[in-house]
C-alpha cells in the first residue's frame, strides 16, 4: 500500500508540474483551438488584453463582453477610466445588470476629475455621452426598461450631454452664454455630480458673461460648500437663496475639495468685494412665470417644462421638437447654436477654410444632438 501511495503521489506531482509547464510554455494560439475559454483566461492572467478581446470577439457577443468587463475593471483599477470609456464606445454597452456598477463608476470618475471644463475635453465627454446613449437604447429593449436603474442612467446621459455640449460651446466665443447656461443647468443635478465643483463652474461662467447677481449667489454657495467639506458636514448650509428652485438641497458631501486653494481664495476675495457693492441684488433672475429662469418647475402652477437640449433651460415657447419623445430646444438657442457652428466649420480654427474646425469640439457639433 505504501508503494502504491508513493506512486500515486509521484504521478500527481508530475501532473501538476506538467500542467504548470503547459500553462507557461504551451503556445496559446494552439490552446485556442483546443479550449478557447481556457486560452482566454490565460490571456487575462498574462494581461494580453488585445489578444484576449480579439479572440473573444470571434466567439459571440456574450463571451466578448465578459472579457470587455474584466478589462474595463482592470483599467479603472489602474486609473485609466478614459481608456475604459473608449473600450465600451468601441464594443458597445450591453444592458447587463452585472455591468451597471462599471458604467456608474465611469460616470463618477469623469464628473470628479479636474481639467474637464474646457473645449479640449469635448471628445472625452462625447465618448461618455455615446456610451450612456448606447446603454439607454439597449435598456429600452431589456427587462430593466423603465426601472429606477434605467431612469438613473437616463439622467446620467442627460448630464453627460450637457457637459459635451458645453465643451463644444466653449470653443466658440459667440456661444459663451450657452456654455454658461449649461453650467447653471447642471446645478439641477448636484445630487449626482460634485456640488462644490458644479457651483464653482456655474459661478465663474456667470461671472465671465457679466451675470453678477447669479455669479455672487453661486460662488457664495461654493464657499459655503468648501467650508462644509472642511468641517465634514452640510448641516450649517443656508438654503434660502435656492427656495422655489429645482436646485436640490439634499446633496452628498463631496469627499474632497475639487477646486485648488489658490482659486478658492480668489473667489473668497471676489465675493467679499462684491458683497460691499450696493448695486448687487442677491436674488436669482426670474422669467415670465415669476420663477427662477433656469428652473424647470413653475412656482405658481407646478407645471414642469422640458429642458432645452442646447442650454438646459426650460423650453417655454418657440420650441424645436425632435424625433425622440420629450426632446426639445428653444428655437432661438438652437438657431444661434447652428449658426455659430456653421460659421466656425466654414472658417476653420485659424480663420481659413479647411480642417481646423474638425480638430476641436465645434467641428463635431453635428453629432451633438444625439439625444434628439
Amino acid at each position: 500500500m505504501g508503494l502504491r501511495r508513493q506512486a500515486c503521489t509521484r504521478n500527481y506531482l508530475l501532473f501538476v508540474i506538467l500542467s504548470v509547464c503547459a500553462r507557461t510554455f504551451f503556445p496559446l494560439f494552439q490552446l485556442v483551438g483546443v479550449d478557447v475559454m481556457a486560452a482566454l483566461d490565460m490571456y487575462v492572467e498574462r494581461e494580453q488584453w488585445e489578444k484576449c478581446l480579439e479572440t473573444a470577439a470571434k466567439q459571440n457577443y456574450k463571451v466578448l463582453h465578459k472579457y470587455v468587463a474584466l478589462y474595463a475593471t482592470h483599467l479603472i483599477q489602474e486609473g485609466s477610466w478614459d481608456k475604459a470609456v473608449a473600450l465600451y464606445v468601441q464594443h458597445g454597452t450591453p444592458a447587463n445588470s452585472q455591468n451597471f456598477n462599471i458604467y456608474k463608476r465611469l460616470f463618477v470618475e469623469m464628473v470628479n476629475v479636474a481639467g474637464m471644463n474646457n473645449a479640449e475635453a469635448y471628445s472625452s465627454w462625447a465618448d461618455l455621452r455615446d456610451l450612456l446613449f448606447n446603454l439607454c437604447e439597449n435598456l429600452v429593449k431589456s427587462s430593466d426598461a423603465n426601472t429606477p436603474a434605467h431612469e438613473e442612467f437616463e439622467t446620467m446621459l442627460l448630464v453627460s450631454h450637457y457637459y459635451a455640449t458645453r465643451a463644444a460651446a466653449q470653443s466658440i466665443k459667440q456661444l459663451d452664454t450657452v456654455a454658461a447656461k449649461l453650467s447653471i443647468s447642471l446645478l439641477r443635478h448636484t445630487d449626482i455630480i460634485p456640488a462644490d465643483k458644479a457651483f464653482y463652474e456655474a459661478g465663474t461662467a456667470a461671472k465671465e458673461v457679466g451675470w453678477e447677481n447669479m455669479a455672487f449667489i453661486f460662488l457664495n454657495r461654493f464657499l459655503d460648500l468648501t467650508d462644509a467639506i472642511e468641517e465634514g458636514s452640510l448641516y450649517a448650509l443656508d438654503h434660502s437663496d435656492f427656495q422655489y428652485t429645482d436646485i436640490p438641497y439634499e446633496v452628498p458631501l463631496p469627499a474632497k475639495q475639487h477646486v485648488a486653494e489658490e482659486q478658492r481664495e480668489e473667489i473668497r476675495d471676489w465675493v467679499l468685494t462684491m458683497s460691499m457693492d450696493q448695486r448687487l441684488e442677491q436674488v436669482l433672475p426670474r422669467d415670465e412665470r415669476d420663477t427662477y429662469e433656469a428652473s424647470l418647475v413653475a412656482v405658481s402652477t407646478g407645471v414642469r417644462s422640458l429642458p432645452c437640449l442646447i442650454t438646459g433651460y426650460p423650453v417655454l415657447r418657440n420650441k424645436v421638437e425632435f424625433k425622440r419623445p420629450g426632446k426639445q430646444a428653444n428655437k432661438e438657442s438652437w438657431n444661434k447654436f447652428l449658426m455659430a457652428v456653421k460659421v466656425r466649420m466654414g472658417q476653420g480654427r485659424d480663420g481659413q477654410s479647411g480642417k481646423g474646425a474638425e480638430s476641436n469640439g465645434a467641428g463635431l457639433v453635428p453629432g451633438l444632438p444625439v439625444l434628439a
